[in-house]
């Protein structure tokens, strides 16, 4: 079968009128004009290309492929596609290998780099980009480092993770798909790449949350030397499986063929391989126990440092633990309230009640709230006009008092004289008034 031919029915999938001459023709000739007069074919092809590799599962991509291979239709292929490979790569969809970081080298390298490539940039023409050998598509990058987060994030619970450089590139495909990637999370700031030059182990330090990846310390050395030697016993243990099958199929092929010599010493070929897989089981356990009390410490160090903050803040905000307690008992409650309104409703089904009896006893429960919400404000109106008149009243009886005064001075000082305390009678109400 055409290997090309897979592409091409997805092509037609996706374009129905691929095959129409009008069309076609319109769609490859080369760009000319303003932008507005071609940017409708260049967002064409672009988004043409970044579907069908994504239905491939690439983001490298052979510039002479794509236009050779995926588009080529009857020995005719896009005059504008260097156009449209070069203004990608423009925009940011296509990033080409000599602007790849290496984070395997040193940092003084990677600065060297950065400078010769800003001193020496120069414009970059249709014709470099279809001269190079890969190009990578950004937005095909980070769809798959995305997928290697999400799958490392389900099996660890940390907010970052150490693996060896082997199984990174077996999750990205291989070591030429690895480069890129790597590099894309380097630039982000998730991923560091660090290794132990004893031994030559390489790994690669992944932050698996919103944040950059933590700098490498020593103990992510001793992480790194305790996750490859655990590789190692695990592919140790794998051959000697196949070495314990191979042996036991020879000792039964032996028994089978009358040669008991030959398959006696095939089952003692079989009780070693088993005491040694024995041994590097026991091995594999110790080393993946020591393992996870390193993640648990990690995990322990976390939460304690969550507590810690929390109990910063509160205390900054002056909220007691109490206060802290009774809010959650009271959103319990209300959890429960509303479980139980909830199991009421399942088990009493309102199914058979009519709209219009809903809306009959919502208008009655409208009129009653109504009626006591007048009710209160009669009340309160009544209280209101009473606390009026008390303060009317009062207000009158002082500028009685203000204004009450003796015209003749003697007969002030008399009066005053005679009787400094004024006397309250039977029929007095006031000892003020009476005086008066």
């Amino acid at each position: 079968m055409d290997p090309v031919s897979p592409v091409k029915e997805f092509i037609r999938k996706q374009v129905p009128d691929w095959d129409d001459e009008i069309m076609a023709t319109a769609r490859f000739k080369a760009f000319s004009g303003q932008r507005s007069d071609w940017e409708p074919k260049y967002l064409f092809w672009k988004d043409l290309i970044l579907k069908i590799a994504r239905h491939l599962d690439l983001f490298i991509i052979r510039p002479s492929q794509v236009k050779e291979e995926w588009f080529n239709r009857g020995g005719l292929t896009p005059l504008c596609l260097d156009h449209v490979l070069c203004l990608m790569y423009n925009e940011g969809d296509i990033v080409r290998n000599v602007d790849l970081v290496d984070p395997s080298s040193g940092r003084l390298s990677q600065l060297f780099r950065k400078v010769r490539n800003l001193m020496v940039r120069s414009p970059i023409t249709p014709e470099i980009v279809m001269l190079e050998d890969h190009l990578f598509l950004t937005p095909l990058l980070k769809d798959k480092t995305a997928q290697i987060i999400k799958c490392l994030s389900e099996s660890h619970w940390t907010s970052s993770c150490i693996i060896t450089m082997s199984k990174f590139q077996g999750m990205c495909g291989g070591p030429s798909e690895a480069a890129p990637l790597l590099s894309y999370l380097y630039g982000l700031g998730k991923a560091q790449y660090f290794s132990i030059s004893k031994e030559v182990i390489e790994g690669v330090k992944i932050s698996l949350s919103s944040e950059s990846v933590p700098a490498i310390s020593s103990l992510d050395l001793d992480v790194l030397h305790l996750i490859w030697t655990t590789q190692k016993l695990e592919d140790q243990i794998d051959v000697i499986d196949r070495r314990y099958e191979m042996s036991r199929k020879s000792a039964l092929a032996s028994l089978n063929s009358g040669n008991n010599k030959v398959a006696l010493r095939h089952a003692r070929e079989m009780k070693l391989t088993s005491e040694s897989r024995e041994r590097c089981t026991s091995l594999l356990n110790r080393v993946e126990e020591v393992l996870h009390v390193i993640a648990n410490a990690e995990s322990t160090q976390k939460v304690t440092e969550a507590i810690r903050i929390g109990a910063q803040a509160m205390k900054q905000n002056k909220i007691s633990v109490e206060e802290v307690e009774l809010c959650l008992e009271e959103l319990e409650e209300s959890n429960d309230a509303q479980k139980q309104v909830e199991k009421a409703l399942e088990s009493n089904p309102i199914s058979g009640i009519e709209d219009e009896d809903i809306e009959e006893e919502l208008e009655k429960l409208e009129l009653e709230l109504e009626s006591e919400n007048l009710q209160i404000s009669r009340v309160e109106v009544g209280n209101t006009s009473g606390e009026m008149d008390t303060l009317e009243s009062t207000d009158s009886l002082t500028d009685a008092l203000s204004n009450l005064k003796l015209h003749n001075g003697s007969a002030s000082e008399s009066v005053g004289q005679k009787s400094p305390i004024p006397t309250r009678t039977k029929n007095s109400k006031h000892p003020m008034l009476e005086a008066a």
